[in-house]
């Protein structure tokens, strides 16, 4: 048996050799198209902007020999000092996922299949945005524009797209068919990084009516967790017409005073609920221990860089962004999966290493300025699916004051933050029946 050094070794030599033989076929491939930095191939908008390009990703495989290479030489710390992971991600978690990415994980099986899927690019407000548009075979579908969070991307909802837009297949019935749109948010996987301030939540509804719009589309519903929820929440709020209802698994329901006490720590207040305590004590669990990662990138997100540099300390920064999804995504790592796959995770992590997007999508806190979990005043009808594990689980009391034209609250059993990505058929379920009395 080679020694730990000379396989090391071996597997860097392999890696170069690859690496120069398939980087310049990627060059010659390049001059008949344009190609962006994150290797996606697509037409140049040419004098009209605002034309929908058909787009396809293209990564080469010298990207992929130097993930590897960057993966392999990782400068490891030492052990953790206590025997939970009180003090972060684990080593012995993080060790066995760069194992795995680094030797066994395979970046084109979920290429091949985002390929397989119609893909587009558009220009809005002066960005390309990036998204995937699936129709379905069934009349009168109900277009649903689904919003992805941080750390996600168009990878969480790959799951939920055949059960949408092929009811039938899936144990749905035909007139519950949607025609499924997935964008890209801006600065995240194969939308256009902005190069100005500006693109905050606001900014991003306004650009996804538009999209919906330029599809055709004169009457549609939209669907978000996490940053999706923040934009979902601010399209129902710009008074388009054609946006009749929207869906949120990370609702804004929180009352101001109880923001305020469990923000800073303060003892719950009298008269709550059962459901009203479980989901202040989760408030409070997350302001305490789960925002830290939140705090850096709203207030320094340019010091990131390390992201940008190193593959395992993007990963160990996604896996850690709060609780319960590191617990769940550790597990993984452990053997126990449950809802995600070692594939489901590392899947996402590339897609933002290889498009180089870890400080670009971290600028989004920083140009937020709204307060995440207050009500809005949204007044158009919305539906809220409470997953246990969520950052808080909304009470249905709290989502009746948030939401006067609440047309469906349910507590799924099972779920978390990634609820597309973890409980797909629930979610898919969920969003039929919240959108049915929608259709008429």
């Amino acid at each position: 048996m080679s020694s730990p050094t000379q396989s090391r070794r071996d597997f860097l030599a392999v890696a170069s050799i690859a690496a120069g033989a398939v980087g310049l076929a990627a060059s010659a491939a390049a001059k008949t198209a344009q190609v962006s930095p994150s290797y996606g191939v697509y037409a140049p908008a040419g004098a009209d902007p605002a034309s929908i390009r058909p787009f396809r990703i293209s990564v080469p495989e010298s990207a992929l020999a130097d993930l590897r290479r960057r993966i392999v030489a990782t400068r490891w710390p030492e052990r953790e000092t206590v025997a939970d992971d009180t003090q972060g991600v684990q080593l012995d978690t993080t060790r066995k996922l760069a194992r795995y990415w680094a030797m066994e994980y395979d970046w084109r099986k979920v290429e091949a299949r985002l390929n397989a899927l119609p893909q587009f690019v558009t220009e809005i407000d002066g960005l390309d945005i990036h998204f995937i548009h699936v129709r379905s075979r069934h009349p009168n579908a109900l277009p649903v524009i689904v919003t992805h969070g941080w750390p996600g991307s168009i990878i969480e909802q790959l799951k939920i797209i055949d059960p949408l837009t092929n009811p039938t297949a899936h144990g749905g019935r035909a007139e519950d068919a949607f025609d499924v749109i997935i964008p890209s948010l801006p600065g995240h996987g194969f939308s256009g990084k902005p190069t100005t301030t500006g693109w905050d939540p606001v900014r991003i509804a306004k650009a996804w009516v538009v999209l919906m719009k330029r599809l055709g589309y004169a009457k549609f519903v939209a669907q978000g967790g996490d940053w999706g929820d923040a934009v979902t929440e601010q399209m129902a709020l710009l008074g388009a017409p054609e946006l009749v209802g929207i869906h949120t698994n990370m609702p804004a329901t929180v009352p101001d005073d109880i923001f305020k006490t469990a923000a800073v720590g303060g003892p719950a207040p009298e008269g709550l609920s059962a459901d009203e305590r479980r989901a202040f004590d989760q408030l409070a669990y997350f302001f305490t221990h789960g925002l830290a990662y939140a705090q850096e990138m709203s207030n320094r997100p340019q010091t990131l860089y390390a992201l940008a540099d190193s593959p395992v300390g993007l990963a160990a920064w996604m896996l850690d962004h709060d609780i319960k999804s590191y617990e769940l995504i550790a597990r993984v790592f452990d053997g126990q999966p449950e809802g995600l796959t070692r594939d489901d995770v590392l899947d996402n992590v590339t897609l933002y290493w290889l498009t180089n997007t870890a400080v670009s999508s971290a600028r989004l806190y920083w140009e937020n300025k709204l307060a995440f979990f207050a009500p809005k005043g949204i007044t158009i009808p919305v539906a809220v699916s409470a997953f246990p594990d969520e950052l808080y689980q909304a009470p249905e009391s709290w989502a009746h004051k948030a939401f006067p034209n609440l047309i469906h609250y349910n507590r799924p059993a099972k779920g978390g933050h990634f609820a597309a990505w973890e409980q797909p058929a629930v979610l898919t379920d969920e969003l039929r029946t919240a959108f049915r009395p929608l259709r008429g």
